[in-house]
């Protein structure tokens, strides 16, 4: 790790009559370096900001000699090896369908044999099986004791008394809330609105239709 040092230079801090003598001894008395030594060639190069001024005949003749005599480039040499990529997408949609019906055929019934798959990392079982995944009850995968209710204790009918049980009350329908029933009444209508819009549509296709087929044989 390296250490990020986040203070300002040195010469925010230097005082001014120090940088101003600096200033003047650089001017009067410039340090004297070694001369620079390119280790690499220069290369012709034209800013667009150049080729946009010269005038138009040079850019003729300059075209004309590129065309007449080119200039000649040393072999280029690739440092990287060529990938076999395939077949490309756009080559595949220029073949026949003739071709497309022969090769799924021989991929059908000669497919190509790949190398076995080397897996590094071993499979997680789900659920810990071994081979099939297993759905397991929520009984398993809850943590806590399991604790189990008593039936209600059922009606026991006496012998003696054949009187018929009474009629359980009848629910109380709960009361329809007022914005369920305007968010019916505007379904009910959207939904009116849009089969009286595919009928129009639908007259408007058939008469467009005869109008063709009439023109169709009144021009003929």
């Amino acid at each position: 790790m390296y250490d990020v040092d986040f203070s300002p230079p040195e010469g925010v801090e230097r005082p001014l009559w120090r940088s101003l003598l600096i200033n003047l001894a650089d001017r009067f008395a410039p340090e004297r370096l070694p001369p620079l030594q390119l280790t690499s060639k220069p290369l012709d190069v034209i800013l667009p900001g150049d080729s946009l001024e010269l005038p138009w005949y040079r850019t003729v003749f300059t075209n004309i000699g590129d065309v007449v005599s080119p200039e000649k480039l040393p072999p280029l040499d690739l440092e990287s090896r060529p990938v076999d990529v395939g077949e490309l997408p756009a080559d595949e949609l220029n073949h026949p369908w003739w071709d497309s019906l022969l090769q799924n055929l021989r991929d059908r019934l000669a497919p190509e044999k790949f190398p076995p798959l080397h897996l590094t990392s071993q499979p997680v079982p789900g659920f810990g099986a071994e081979s099939t995944l297993q759905i397991l009850d929520w009984s398993e995968l809850i943590a806590g004791p399991k604790v189990f209710r008593a039936d209600e204790p059922r009606p026991i009918a006496t012998g003696g008394s054949f009187e018929p049980a009474a009629a359980a009350p009848a629910p109380e329908a709960p009361a329809a809330s007022p914005s369920l029933l305007a968010a019916r009444m505007l379904l009910v209508r959207d939904i009116g609105r849009t089969r009286f819009r595919r009928k129009i549509w639908i007259a408007l296709a058939a008469a467009e239709a005869v109008f063709l087929l009439v023109a169709i044989f009144k021009f003929q």
